[in-house]
């Protein structure tokens, strides 16, 4: 039987769970691929550190060239991270004529552009299906499943370790601090948790899923992004009180004036489907024109979730290399791919959910409510949250629907009271799921 000779570079968590998924599922890999895969080289920082998975001692070498210069290795795996050295080793592979594989979000949404166009340009495939909420199918489902479709709208949870903070403090009262040390302890966050718990994780991997699923190319950081940082236990309470929870939103939708996508917490309906993700599992909840509502759901991290996607885009380029079919659209799904910047959301309406921190004096309640009016802002529904003889009041106000802009120049001006004690605490209302 054919074998086709891979080449790893990195063999860390993501790395390692490849090389068990090879390992453990040859079998079943030759039977659908009608061909072996051989890990040929395997780059590591030192060959003699301890490994959860068992690798020929032969295979491992610290030299990137050994891997991206073997003539015998059809496939480059990047799995090392980061921008560089990745971006280099990949566009070396690139103009070598081999194939890559990448879980590297972060350098696709700063250099995809030049990546996917020396792809093009060599006649080589860049498959990058772990990049994005791990071990689910999201991205092949977009390019392939959906590819007879026309992508109205996608929502979803794309960030593992937000929804494991988030899920943890509504279901035992955590605070921020203490749900984020259980997740670090549970290995779901980094030491420094910064891309996750302020959103450019998600805003990454939003990129990434707009580039599929629209072929609009966006740059991450101009996406408008919100963290979780100052959601509190408070919030929580307030939102299973009003039939809600909290969660962080990845949003994209192709509207003929741009692109709108954003990254931000925000209460949505109990029940709905994105309100059952716990932990840290992700989920994207798809909207195209003839199709209507999809849902793709699964684990969005670790080393087996995300191995299973990495294996699944090598098992794919070696189809290709197989049926000579090499010649195929780039794995972008678009051949042409417009350049865009994602709209403001100044003109975006919502319910929203408000926190006011005022001090509990007589007339306060009037002089909030009034200058919230005479911004355009509605209020649905108004309460004082104030234990005991406290002398601060949380007042919780929901709004009706409000364009962005009035709703942001309203709580400007309320923090500017002196009333007003603390920055006003503010999460979008999502309307519940359609019915079919």
């Amino acid at each position: 039987m054919r074998s086709i000779a891979i080449g790893l570079l990195g063999a860390g968590n993501v790395g390692g769970g490849v090389i068990r998924i090879l390992q453990e599922n040859r079998d079943s890999i030759e039977r659908r691929l009608g061909a072996g895969v051989q890990v040929k080289r395997v780059l590591v920082r030192d060959p003699s550190r301890g490994r959860d998975v068992d690798v020929p001692e032969e295979l491992l070498t610290t030299d990137a060239d050994e891997v991206l210069a073997d003539p015998d290795v059809r496939v480059v795996v990047e799995l090392i991270g980061g921008i560089e050295p990745a971006r280099t080793y990949i566009l070396d592979a690139i103009r070598r004529g081999k194939h890559v594989v990448t879980a590297n979000k972060a350098l696709l949404g700063q250099h995809g552009r030049e990546i996917f166009d020396e792809a093009t340009r060599c006649g080589v495939s860049v498959f990058f299906e772990a990049s994005v909420a791990g071990g689910i199918p999201i991205l092949r489902s977009l390019r392939e499943g959906l590819a007879s479709d026309h992508i109205l709208r996608l929502s979803g949870i794309v960030n593992g370790t937000s929804n494991y903070i988030l899920d943890a403090m509504a279901r035992e009262g955590s605070s921020f601090e203490d749900a984020l040390a259980a997740a670090q302890r549970a290995g779901y966050a980094e030491a420094d948790p910064t891309m996750d718990v302020e959103g450019t994780d998600a805003a990454q991997k939003l990129a990434l899923l707009a580039l599929v699923s629209f072929g609009i190319r966006v740059d991450p950081a101009e996406i408008p992004t919100e963290g979780i940082t100052r959601i509190r236990p408070f919030e929580h309470q307030m939102a299973r009180d009003l039939g809600y929870v909290v969660k962080s939103i990845a949003v994209a939708r192709a509207d003929e004036d741009g692109p709108m996508l954003a990254v931000y917490p925000a209460m949505i309906p109990r029940g709905s489907l994105l309100a059952d993700v716990h932990g840290s599992y992700n989920a994207v909840l798809v909207e195209s024109r003839a199709l209507g509502r999809s849902m793709y759901y699964g684990r969005g991290a670790g080393m087996m979730p995300t191995g299973t996607a990495v294996v699944s885009d090598i098992i794919e380029v070696c189809r290709g290399l197989q049926s000579f079919a090499e010649g195929r659209p780039p794995p972008q799904a678009f051949s042409r791919v417009e350049e865009g910047r994602p709209k403001p959301l100044d003109d975006e309406r919502s319910e929203n959910y408000l926190c006011v921190h005022v001090p509990n004096v007589p007339g306060v309640l009037g002089r909030v409510a009034s200058s919230l009016g005479e911004h355009g802002v509605s209020i649905s529904r108004m309460n004082q949250e104030a234990p005991g003889d406290s002398e601060t009041v949380d007042m919780v106000i929901l709004t009706e629907a409000v364009e962005e802009a009035e709703l942001r120049a309203a709580i400007a001006t309320l923090d500017r009271f002196e009333d007003v004690l603390a920055p006003t605490h503010r999460l979008r209302i999502l309307p519940p799921d359609p019915l079919d």
